[in-house]
């Protein structure tokens, strides 16, 4: 998959792709569907399928103090819609230039001029252009006057009806409930990054972790998971089982939540190799005990708890 990170492409870089346009956070089932439409598209012309979407996400521009909100990092992001099938990826930076552009000048400079896309398609309830004046029958148009073609994806419903999007997703998130938050994703919710260096605590004790951020992303229910993990880079690369505690460790007296994996039956040396962790089920909250001894007799029942639902997927 091929990335660009501005908008103002070379005449030879102007494809002529099909694209869905969207933040995508969580390419969730209805993110999945605007794509799948896109795909067709791009069948039909044979020309390459496109994403655009935007970094930082807007309400993270707009909104910088905000409680942390989204599901997918950049990184994690770009994985998912690789494995999609996603040809090239337009990550537009989102700032004062593209915030300030009104539907028109986006429509002419960015999808036409810009990116030269034949084809576009997004949700019925897509806005664009400065204040979010602009929506899918100004997009409509535009795309005839200009030249592009433009397809509205009909909103994705999931059991009962019940609307998925990225909101209901993290509400899953936050009570506990990642089986639920996948089934709206139609994968299970992966954090990704690099591992970082940390204090070494769980070596010690006889789980050594790997542990990694969770900064500017929207923290699941604090506690102990069980998880699939796959390392991206590295002579480790491959895809393992593991337990997985998120939150502040208060036993240790954290004040910053991040995520420490416990992969079974590894041996190697992960730092600043990059991880892909995803959270299958919860096991129990986050807890102080009463002596480390407490806490490894907990721990062994974790990581048998977890070895059980893993090996029953």
């Amino acid at each position: 998959m091929r990335i660009f990170e501005h908008w103002k492409l070379e005449p030879e870089q102007r494809e002529g792709a099909a694209a869905a346009i969207g933040n995508f956070d969580g390419v969730h089932l209805g993110h999945q569907a605007v794509i799948d439409l896109a795909r067709g598209e791009a069948r039909r012309r044979g020309v390459p399928l496109g994403v655009v979407t935007f970094e930082p996400h807007p309400r993270e521009y707009f909104a910088p103090s905000a409680p942390p909100f989204r599901l997918m990092n950049a990184e994690t992001r770009a994985h998912r819609l690789e494995k999609l099938g996603v040809d090239v990826l337009y990550q537009l930076p989102f700032g004062a230039e593209l915030a300030s552009l009104s539907p028109e000048a986006f429509a002419r400079e960015v999808i036409c001029a810009g990116l030269g896309l034949s084809h576009v398609v997004v949700g019925r309830d897509f806005h664009f252009g400065k204040g979010r004046a602009g929506n899918t029958a100004d997009l409509q148009r535009l795309g005839a006057e200009l030249g592009f073609g433009v397809t509205v994806a009909e909103l994705v419903t999931g059991p009962g009806g019940l609307e998925i999007s990225s909101t209901a997703i993290r509400e899953a998130l936050s009570a506990g409930r990642p089986r639920e938050a996948a089934a709206m994703l139609g994968h299970w919710h992966r954090i990704d990054g690099p591992v970082l260096h940390g204090d070494k605590r769980g070596k010690s004790l006889g789980f050594p972790t790997a542990n990694m951020s969770i900064e500017r992303l929207h923290p699941p229910r604090f506690g102990v998971y069980a998880v699939l993990v796959d390392v991206l880079t590295g002579p480790c690369r491959g895809s393992y089982h593991g337990a997985a505690s998120i939150g502040i460790r208060p036993m240790f007296g954290g004040s910053h939540p991040n995520l420490e994996t416990f992969i079974f039956d590894f041996e190697g040396d992960l730092y600043g190799e990059h991880l892909s962790v995803g959270l299958v089920e919860f096991l129990r909250p986050e807890a102080r005990f009463e002596s480390i001894e407490e806490l490894m007799a907990q721990m062994a029942q974790d990581c048998a708890a977890a070895r059980a639902i893993l090996e029953a997927l």
